[in-house]
């Protein structure tokens, strides 16, 4: 790997990182600077999972207040994560390069399309204890289904937690994301547990994108006070929407 690629995966780590700190769709960044230096997009997919795992982490810290609180209910559609990410998973492995090629410019026009319509998908706050009970035997189920999604392709997936946590569960926002992340955690550890074993990760392109990860989690802050959301989140959809293109002409 020749340091101008190394400095590219670090740079596309630092921009993926930055703009889920400030806007989410992060993703787009890491899997598309990967398949643009040539890596399958199995690999692609498995490496930008594991590059991104880190800033999952440091998402759930500032919310450990909030998750001591309500670590019942988390540990139910925690343990449906785990069943649902390993299913997804090994769907994605099951296929072959040329198979999830012809898949990912669909997938990336929806999580593109998810991420466009993510302002009009932010739950809104209800009174906490006022979620019927039809709504919490729907949370497993929809929880399972968005596991699913997450361990096979896991752009867009916290806006679609988000969305579907806001239908099934009572409490304001920041409940809400306190159990989104660490769900995403648990889903991304479960799927990379998967995608290691199975031997497609692009250990290189990882370890060159994970500093620029830490360090653009770390100035997300400083951007989202100085760079105005609109921006950030036209730019993920350019990129989404470049991406599928690529994918259609090549794929």
């Amino acid at each position: 790997m020749s340091l101008l690629t190394i400095a590219l995966l670090f740079l596309a780590g630092f921009a993926a990182s930055a703009i889920n700190a400030v806007a989410g769709g992060g993703t787009f960044i890491s899997f598309g600077a990967l398949s643009l230096i040539g890596v399958p997009p199995i690999s692609a997919n498995a490496t930008a999972s594991i590059a991104q795992l880190p800033g999952y982490f440091t998402s759930t810290l500032p919310y450990m207040k909030d998750i001591r609180g309500i670590w019942r209910e988390i540990l139910v559609l925690a343990v449906v994560s785990v069943v649902g990410s390993t299913l997804g998973a090994l769907i994605l492995l099951w296929l072959n390069n040329a198979q999830f090629a012809a898949a990912v410019p669909w997938l990336l026009l929806g999580a593109t399309g998810l991420f466009a319509a993510g302002p009009l998908l932010k739950p809104k706050p209800r009174p906490a204890g006022t979620t019927p009970g039809k709504r919490r035997f729907a949370a497993p189920v929809m929880q399972f289904v968005t596991a699913i999604y997450g361990g096979f392709f896991g752009a867009g997936m916290g806006i679609m937690m988000l969305a579907t946590l806001g239908l099934t569960d009572s409490g304001d926002y920041h409940r809400l994301n306190a159990m989104k992340n660490v769900l995403a955690n648990v889903i991304a550890v479960v799927a990379i547990v998967v995608f290691v074993s199975g031997g497609v990760v692009n250990w290189p392109g990882a370890l060159a994108m994970i500093p620029g990860v830490a360090l653009g989690g770390y100035c997300g802050v400083w951007i989202a006070k100085r760079v105005p959301q609109i921006a950030v989140r036209a730019f993920v959809i350019a990129v989404g929407l470049f991406l599928a293109g690529y994918y259609f002409v090549t794929g």
